[in-house]
């Protein structure tokens, strides 16, 4: 009777898994033939853009939608500027994020329920576009790269994702650290830190990729074009190109600018896609471990 429970709740897991596993597998088709259609559309020729609606293999390889991107010097100056900002922004933004978030865990800190209060109250309400404007233009950070970091330096989200992370680990590590005379930096910089690296690499790429993607920010605070971040640039070359085939005699002179879109939308996915797997790994722990406690 018993091996026969067993043999029918093996067969019974066997269909769930076969099911399962085909529906995740068919979600996850779906999920990527956007993608795939994006990339081949990238690829493809003028002729193959204007005859089909929807691509997944281009029949005639094309780099030319590239080459009139990469054809603007700016392109790479834009590149060196979304790349440093992303670089400085992350790590101003870790620093600032981390030391906050340990503070506000310790349960000694004066003030810290009025504090997490303010934090959790920036969540739900800003200041708006226009005040934010005043204080940034009222900091002389106008038509400078600190523009775009300083104002987005601490997002209250990842903070308290990073608190209760700090939160979660057990108060008896701080106590013999302290008894062997470590200081509170001690603790911070050699115990807890070193601890919390799955939280630290799920909230960089967070502020990885929102630095990446910095549009608006550049739109409202750089005048300068030579400071412009890839996302401006790419956005212009569109517009460019665009507005440049609507003249019938520039036709032939550069690609659809359907296929000149697809080719923006992979160059601005790309470095995010190839930075996802060396933290990976560490995703979904420190995004759950930081969720566990409110």
């Amino acid at each position: 009777m018993a091996q026969t429970l067993r043999k029918k709740r093996s067969i019974g897991s066997i269909i769930f898994t076969t099911v399962n596993t085909t529906l995740l597998a068919l979600l996850a088709l779906v999920c990527l033939l956007p993608f795939v259609n994006v990339i081949a559309s990238s690829f493809a020729s003028t002729q193959e853009m204007v005859a089909k609606k929807f691509i997944l293999f281009p029949t005639t390889f094309s780099l030319d939608a590239y080459k009139y991107i990469f054809s603007t010097p700016t392109i790479f100056k834009g590149l060196g500027v979304s790349i440093g900002v992303t670089i400085a922004g992350t790590v101003l933004s870790m620093a600032l994020t981390s030391l906050m978030a340990y503070g506000l865990s310790r349960k000694y800190l004066l003030g810290r329920n009025t504090i997490n209060f303010i934090v959790v109250f920036s969540m739900l309400f800003s200041g708006g576009m226009i005040p934010t404007f005043l204080v940034v233009k009222s900091l002389h950070l106008i038509d400078t790269y600190a523009s775009m970091i300083v104002p987005v330096a601490i997002n209250a989200f990842n903070l308290i994702i990073m608190r209760n992370f700090f939160q979660a680990l057990p108060e008896s590590l701080e106590e013999s650290a302290k008894i062997d005379g470590c200081t509170d930096f001690g603790v911070f910089f050699k115990i807890m830190l070193p601890l919390a690296l799955p939280s630290i690499a799920t909230i960089s790429l967070f502020y990885g990729v929102a630095y990446w993607n910095t549009y608006m920010n550049a739109i409202l605070y750089i005048n300068d074009s030579l400071k412009w971040p890839i996302q401006v640039l790419l956005r212009q070359i569109v517009i460019v190109s665009s507005g440049m085939q609507g003249d019938s005699g520039s036709v032939d002179i550069i690609p659809p600018a359907q296929t000149i879109k697809m080719a923006v939308i992979v160059i601005a996915t790309v470095p995010m896609l190839i930075a996802y797997p060396f933290v990976q790994r560490h995703f979904v722990k420190g995004a759950l471990l930081g969720s566990v406690k409110g």
